[in-house]
Formats: structure tokens, sequence, C-alpha cells
């Protein structure tokens, strides 16, 4: 079974590749090299440099937001969200346990207490039905103020994924977020690209964030950003990523603690050349998981994932469901498959089993604990769609 599942999945690429079949690497050509020559002739490298803030009118143009603030990762864009929605020490904020690590640690710097919720098997983002009942019988609002009956804390805000770049349900969660009087920050780390409804996701909550780490759809060799069409909050936001620096061409005076976050110049540059090819690394994804579709078709040790009802996903990484009955060769095959130079990865481990963070609250996670051993995401750079017999 273990060769049957094997061939199934290492006979989709041509032989003899040369090197490693990554799973998701950067694109590059002229393109960047070309803008950062530009970039170092200029000496305009610095976090106040001019392509910075030319990348954030291309971003906010793209997602028709009114607001983007650059960051030097995705974690701190997460952090900066947090603090601006005046999420304080011992708040709870609630996240879906099948995600990556940042989201909790976003709130363990600042002293709040992540919460994990399940997931939907159809759109590997929160599940909306067992949220909102799960509030209805832990929760209490009173004078605009939601309250976690067991642990007597408060429940400030949610933070939902649109997983591997496939929206979850982001209107509903809002719905269930305006009910409980709770903040929403969409992480669209993974997202930019995609739309629910036709509108770019991270344009929903009261802000949203961007990564563009090095395997991203789009990468500024690291960084990030914030999202929001609220004015207040974009500015509070910036100030806490400059340090609170006063706006002054030669003084240094500062207003409050804040953070050196902002993203290089330098990084930038890479991003705008970047942002130009967006469409066409769509596209190409777009038609990769086409053709692993037509590959898998009727396929009886897995299936591929699927963007959900009114989503239109970037594909960001492609994904497998294991069956019941191939479930357990997971680890088998993924050993297997890196021996013959094929990089795939397993799911994150859910992160309320990360031992710092077991003690934290969390609602029932069937959803979370099934999938756990079930997705293995494929590789999915666009340049793999050349590499598919």
């Amino acid at each position: 079974m273990l060769n049957n599942l094997f061939e199934n999945i290492s006979n989709v690429f041509k032989k003899n590749l040369k090197g490693n079949l990554e799973l998701h690497e950067p694109a590059f050509n002229h393109d960047e090299l070309n803008i950062l020559k530009r970039c170092v002739k200029k000496r305009d490298v610095s976090t106040a440099g001019s392509f910075t803030r030319s990348l954030e009118k291309v971003l906010a143009k793209k997602l028709k937001c009114k607001k983007v603030i650059t960051t030097n990762s995705g974690t701190s864009a997460l952090q900066l969200a947090l603090i601006s929605l005046d999420v304080k020490k011992n708040d709870e904020v609630l996240m879906p346990s099948l995600n990556y690590i940042a989201s909790a640690n976003a709130c363990l710097y600042i002293g709040s207490k992540p919460h994990f919720v399940d997931v939907n098997i159809n759109t590997l983002g929160v599940d909306v039905i067992k949220l909102e009942k799960y509030l209805k019988s832990i929760t209490k609002v009173k004078n605009g103020v939601c309250t976690n009956k067991i642990t007597k804390r408060k429940i400030k805000a949610i933070i939902c994924l649109h997983t591997f770049g496939h929206p979850c349900e982001v209107d509903k969660i809002k719905k269930i977020a305006n009910k409980f009087n709770l903040c929403l920050i969409e992480d669209a780390a993974e997202g930019l690209g995609s739309y629910y409804k036709r509108k770019h996701v991270g344009t929903f909550g009261d802000i949203g964030i961007l990564s563009f780490n090095g395997n991203k759809i789009i990468t500024t060799g690291g960084g990030g950003a914030v999202i929001t069409n609220n004015k207040s909050l974009a500015d509070k936001i910036f100030n806490l990523s400059t340090i609170f620096k006063k706006r002054h061409k030669w003084k240094y005076e500062y207003d409050n603690l804040g953070y050196n976050y902002r993203m290089p110049s330098l990084n930038a540059a890479i991003g705008l050349a970047q942002m130009k090819k967006l469409n066409m690394f769509l596209s190409k994804k777009r038609n990769l998981y086409k053709k692993y579709e037509k590959r898998f078709n009727n396929n009886k040790y897995f299936s591929l994932f699927k963007e959900p009802k009114n989503c239109k996903s970037n594909y960001w990484l492609q994904t497998i469901l294991l069956n019941k009955k191939s479930v357990k060769l997971r680890d088998k095959i993924i050993n297997k498959l890196f021996k013959n130079k094929i990089r795939v990865r397993p799911l994150w481990r859910p992160i309320h089993k990360s031992k710092y963070l077991s003690k934290m609250p969390r609602m029932r996670l069937e959803s979370t604990l099934d999938l756990e051993n079930r997705i293995i995401n494929l590789p999915s750079s666009p340049n793999v769609l050349n590499k598919i017999k």
C-alpha cells in the first residue's frame, strides 16, 4: 500500500529532475536584481525609504483598502494588530488551533491568552456553527464586554486564518464577532490574491495581516503588512511600528512605547518587483491545481482539497487529505518522498499541543485532531507547473 501511495504521488512529476522539487520557493529574475540596484544606488534602503511607501500604495490598490502599513514580519503585524485593538494582559483571543504558531506567540508577547477553537473540514477555517454555540455556552456579554464565565477573563478578539490561501467564512465570523462584541483580525498571511464573495481576504475584519516570507506567494525576503480601512487604527499602527517617533525632519522625540517593526526599503523593493508578477503566479498556481486534479482523479488513497464555495483561492499550498486507510502511512510516505527529492510537508502540529500552550483554554477540537494526521502539502511553487508530466 505504501508503494502504491508513493507511486500515485511521485508519478505525477517528470523523471530525472535536477535538484529537489521544493515545497514552495520564490521565483526571481532580472526584475528583482534591477530594482535592488536602483535601491542601493539611491542609498534608499532604510525603513523610512520611498520603496516602502510605494509598496504600501501598490498593495492598497490591489486589496482595495484604505491603509496598508508594511512590517518586518507577519508575526510583528499580528502583534501590532492586537495592541492597536486594545487587547491587554490576561485578555483572551480566540483562534484556531489548526494554525501557525505566530498567532499564539503574538498574544503571549503582550501577555494575553490564546483560546483555541475548532475548524470546519470543508474550509480549514474557523467552524462558525461550533464557534457560536460554544460562545453562547461559555460567555456573557454585559455593558459591551464579553467575559469567559469559566476563566472570568475578558474575551477581546478573534483571529481567523485563511488556511493555505483558502478563504474561511469570514462574513459569518464577522457577524459572530459583532454579536459577542469581539474585534476581528484576519490572518491572511497565506492569502494574498484570494477572494471571498469577490472581496479580497484581509479586508473584512477590523484589521487584516499579510506575510511576505520567502515561502509565500510573493516575497520581500522577510516581511508582512497590516491592512485596515480605519484611519485612526492605521495611524496608531504606524506610530507603534516606528517607535512612536514624532513625524519631524530632524527632531527625535517620542510620544509613547513603540516598536521598530517597519519594513526596510530594500525588502520593499523586492516586493514591488514581485507584485508585478502576482497575477502570473496566481494563474500558474490555479493551473497547477487543475493538473493535480486531473492526475489524482478517482484516487483511492487521498483527495485533493478544492477551494470552498463562494471562494477564489490563490492555492498557495496544494493540499491532499489522506483517507482513513492511508492516514497511518503519513510519516512513511513523507519520508519516502523526501528520499526521492520531493519536498512535501505535513500539517502544522495543532498549536494547543505545544507544551507552553497546553493549559490555554480551548473548546473540543474534533475536526482539528482529525485533520492533524491527514493533511500533506505538495510542491506548490509556480514553476512546479513545468515539472508535471
